[in-house]
């Protein structure tokens, strides 16, 4: 285990995407290594999870993996162990599936969304094809059953339930809100299902399989679900960021592709002509996309978007909910694992500011 105190441009802040404004103080710096000699182990059992003797399903298996990640999720079951027994391998297995289980949606997600880029590089069916895509997604599903299974029908529980919840929220997603049901509602359910899902997995998780009070669990859970909502709500603000070198992809991704986010479902809700205008050209615009033309006829509309009010209001509902989720966590004791999972959900919703 490391042995220096942790810092700016340590491994933890420069690999796994953490930041000395998480763990600040003795203490903190202390659970900090704690953390990182645990992602340290579990980067090493993912590898060995993804690798393969098949040259092509080794390099596929292992190629968004490789491209980077801030492994959000082994993070949060490494750190909310430490409120019972610690890092084990139970737990350090847990966090390896619910990693697979993320990686694996990513090659669905991208192959269904029609994206171009993932982690800033080419999404893995620009380099193979849909197909190959969707199969190694199922492989990395795949694994991370045969991970769980190691651990007892808990374990596999925690794993079909949280699976569920995902293909139901990309269900949700591609079908679309029924008539009469509000649109924005709708969404934040369907944010829940994709996204706070399987981080309220990691939160509760690691409590479980730490052997921490069930008390615990259960607003961990809560947490986990409110911040990855909150989550999402950012993306959908960064989504419309005008820095690519930011945010490793093209700005507007989601919506020049007809993915529907928060700003674009606010304007939808204003009565305000403008508004209704500016939904209009949007709505234009990707359909003229869908039959051949350049995506960068959308351009204009979103750098009005980018400026509306409907994207500050956005932002303020991703606060919204990380305030909600950090309420959640009045029940654990007070010290450093509840300081840092507080500053961890303040500083995934201030990504967007």
């Amino acid at each position: 285990m490391t042995t220096g105190p942790v810092s700016s441009g340590s491994r933890l802040a420069s690999r796994f995407g953490l930041s000395d404004r998480i763990f600040v103080g003795r203490a903190a710096q202390r659970l900090a290594r704690t953390i990182e000699s645990g992602l340290e182990e579990v980067e090493q059992a993912i590898a060995a999870e993804l690798g393969s003797a098949d040259p092509l399903v080794d390099a596929m298996s292992r190629y968004l993996y490789e491209a980077g990640g801030k492994r959000v999720r082994p993070m949060l079951v490494i750190l909310t162990a430490q409120l019972g027994e610690g890092f084990s391998p139970a737990v350090r297995d847990v966090a390896v599936a619910l990693e697979l289980m993320h990686l694996g949606s990513l090659y669905h997600d991208d192959v269904m969304d029609g994206a171009d880029r993932r982690r800033g590089v080419p999404a893995a069916h620009r380099v193979w094809d849909n197909s190959t895509a969707i199969l190694t997604g199922d492989l990395l599903l795949a694994r991370a059953s045969r991970v769980m299974g190691r651990h007892g029908a808990e374990a596999v529980d925690l794993q079909t339930e949280t699976f569920e919840r995902l293909v139901m929220g990309q269900l949700n997603e591609t079908v679309g809100n029924r008539e009469g049901e509000d649109p924005i509602d709708f969404y934040l359910r369907v944010l829940s299902d994709k996204t706070g899902s399987l981080i309220a997995a990691a939160a509760g998780a690691g409590a479980f399989f730490g052997g921490a009070s069930e008390e615990y669990r259960d607003a961990l859970r809560t947490y986990g679900e409110k911040i990855g909502v909150a989550f999402q709500l950012a993306d959908d603000v960064i989504d419309l960021s005008a820095d690519a070198a930011e945010t490793g992809k093209v700005p507007g991704t989601d919506l020049r592709a007809g993915v529907a986010t928060m700003p674009y479902l606010l304007l939808g809700a204003s009565d305000d002509p403008r508004d209704t205008d500016l939904r209009a050209r949007i709505d234009d615009g990707v359909a003229r996309i869908r039959a051949g033309e350049d995506p960068s006829i959308l351009d204009g509309e979103l750098a009005e978007l980018r400026e509306h009010d409907a994207t500050a209001q956005t932002e303020a509902l991703a606060v919204s909910w990380t305030n909600e989720a950090v309420a959640a966590l009045a029940v654990l004791p007070r010290g450093s694992i509840r300081d840092a999972l507080t500053r961890f959900a303040r500083h995934l919703a201030e990504r967007a500011s």
